[in-house]
């Protein structure tokens, strides 16, 4: 599938930052930032694989443009996501650039930069168009989400993340910012056929934001976890990573099995670990209730909870199903804190 962009400028031009107020012209070392590496694994990225600076000045040092930035960023996604790095180099080479970088990316670039530095970056951009990940109905905060995972800008979309986790929590994040984005990028697939590099950016991101409030809580209140498990043949985790994410803002431990796992495998955990709950997701399906019932009954027994519109079928007695985030963290901080 074809990753596009676009900017004032073709990929390959040679430009003059000074001619180009819309444009970017960064520095070595605030790229290096923006990207979390080395200034010297900058330097090898170009010397080795072409990716370096395409701006230029007569007197001056090269600098980066937003086409250079689009690049490195798609190819750092790449390398952290265990592409080696000769081969993540290939396919940012061949990205073709032509969707307008949001001013969601600018800002977040300028406040990383010195006070000189962010002189020279211009936060006026154009945005919007067809090419944006459509939110209708959505707040600004989502709008704002979308605009950032349209231009790959997985640094802004963490911070997006992660700022409103921070003043409104897990749940409401989830249910306001991230939902309508996820959506918005899955109705662009299933009509255009394009869009699966904002997808994984997106998931990605995600995942991460969510993971680290799982990662950095300590104390909890369950000696027994509850088990975080996708049914077989799912593979879709982000549900699982908010429930998790929710579940620690209350200090309750999870166990993430993780999604894909046949019921067989999942009741010998189940049997291993002694969970307090069990959580299964299920989102493409059709996954049969029914088969729920070849779980094993541990004492003392396991809350059984289900959630997701791949089910179908006749739940048995044991299993709860839920319809929202909200229910589910409801559901399990019940079980736990009665069992």
């Amino acid at each position: 599938m074809e990753h596009t962009w676009r900017v004032p400028v073709s990929a390959n031009a040679v430009v003059d930052p000074i001619d180009l107020p819309g444009e970017l012209a960064l520095t070595v070392s605030v790229v290096a930032r923006r990207l979390g590496v080395a200034p010297a694994t900058l330097r090898t990225w170009d010397r080795r694989y072409g990716l370096g600076p395409s701006a230029h000045k007569e007197g001056s040092h090269r600098r980066y443009v937003s086409s250079d930035l689009a690049r490195l960023e798609y190819m750092r996604s790449l390398v952290v996501a265990g592409v080696p790095a000769a081969e993540a180099a290939q396919q940012a080479l061949t990205l073709v650039i032509t969707e307008e970088y949001s001013v969601a990316t600018t800002r977040s670039i300028v406040s990383i930069c010195s006070a000189d530095e962010a002189a020279s970056v211009s936060t006026k951009i154009p945005v919007g168009g067809g090419n944006v990940v459509a939110t209708p109905g959505a707040d600004q905060g989502a709008k704002g989400l979308a605009r950032a995972a349209t231009a790959l800008d997985a640094q802004a979309c963490q911070e997006l993340i992660c700022r409103g986790i921070g003043h409104n929590g897990v749940i409401p994040t989830w249910n306001e910012l991230i939902v309508p984005v996820l959506r918005g990028v899955g109705e662009r697939w299933q009509s255009s056929g394009k869009g699966i590099d904002i997808e994984h950016v997106l998931s990605s991101t995600v995942a991460s934001a969510l993971g680290s409030i799982v990662n950095n809580t300590t104390t909890f209140i369950n000696p027994r976890p509850v088990m975080l498990a996708g049914a077989n043949n799912e593979r879709h985790q982000l549900p699982l990573w908010a429930l998790a994410a929710a579940l620690a803002e209350v200090n309750i431990r999870t166990l993430m099995i993780g999604s894909g796992l046949p019921i067989d495998p999942l009741g010998e955990a189940i049997t291993k670990t002694g969970p307090s709950a069990v959580f299964i997701w299920s989102q493409i399906g059709p996954t049969d209730l029914a088969e729920l019932e070849r779980l094993p009954v541990t004492r003392p027994a396991a809350r059984i909870v289900v959630g997701g519109p791949g089910w179908v079928g006749k739940s048995p007695s044991r299993v709860e199903r839920i319809m929202d985030l909200e229910s589910a963290t409801s559901v399990i901080q019940r079980a736990v804190c009665s069992g």
